[in-house]
């Protein structure tokens, strides 16, 4: 099983409902949370300076959308065999509210209220795992989430995970598994990420969103016409971060893409 899908609702399908999927980093959070991570390791001594440059240099091609994700996750997750999942979990979440929170884009919580008046299924998909997602799924009030999986025993990390990871064509392996098993129709839901590596579930759904975007999904999506939004943190004007060619977003009906209303 590559994705974990985390769920407070019964699943009981009901044929070709609607579903708004989201991705999480540049998305939802106008950051990248596992730099914020790799920040908050560095001020308290838990990491060393080799292990740092290592992390900025693959945060950079991630942005890129050349990193080789399934070989960074085996490396990432090695170094957390043995570790206590309670405890981990109580870190990250404390770290969650205090470095994190503050980046929950506010266009991307009133898009999720605007999903949610409409009666869609809300979903969280990303490639991170529960550790860093779960809070802000919690903080959103989103049903579902569909994530990386790791692998635990006797409530300790074992430092593998079940691949493939939820990235790139692993997460639209990870969306089809989540549609069938609740009665999604993909052709009717939305989709919304930064991310070139998600340009799968991007042709998948009939309403695809680009929210901040990387610059290989900016450039791909200039050449095909496709409107982006911008969106922004609490305390940010958006007025005064409209991208040049993008369209600035809207609080309440998402933004017509690629000929998508």
């Amino acid at each position: 099983m590559s994705a974990v899908v985390n769920s407070n609702m019964d699943a009981d399908p009901t044929p070709s409902q609607v579903a708004a999927f989201f991705d999480v980093d540049h998305t939802l959070l106008a950051c990248n949370s596992a730099r914020k991570w790799v920040e908050y390791l560095w001020r308290n001594g838990k990491i060393s300076v080799a292990a740092t440059l290592r992390s900025v240099w693959w945060l950079a091609k991630y942005r890129l959308s050349v990193l080789d994700y399934e070989d960074v996750t085996k490396k990432v997750l090695a170094d957390y065999a043995g570790q206590s999942v309670a405890e981990l979990r109580a870190e990250i979440e404390a770290w969650f509210h205090s470095d994190v929170e503050p980046w929950i884009c506010v266009e991307g919580r009133e898009r999720v209220e605007w999903h949610r008046a409409q009666g869609h299924v809300l979903v969280l998909l990303t490639s991170g795992t529960f550790f860093s997602v779960e809070p802000l799924q919690e903080i959103l009030g989103i049903p579902h989430l569909v994530c990386t999986q790791l692998e635990m025993e006797e409530g300790k990390l074992t430092g593998n995970y079940y691949p493939p990871s939820c990235f790139g064509p692993g997460k639209l392996r990870a969306g089809l598994t989540f549609a069938e098993q609740h009665g999604i129709d993909l052709d009717r839901s939305y989709f919304y990420t930064d991310s070139y590596s998600d340009r799968p579930m991007l042709d998948r759904v009939g309403h695809p969103k680009i929210t901040n975007p990387d610059p290989r999904l900016k450039a791909w999506a200039q050449r095909r016409g496709m409107a982006w939004e911008q969106w922004h943190p609490q305390g940010v004007d958006p007025t005064q971060a409209v991208p040049p060619g993008g369209a600035a977003s809207k609080p309440s009906a998402p933004k017509t893409v690629g000929g998508q209303a």
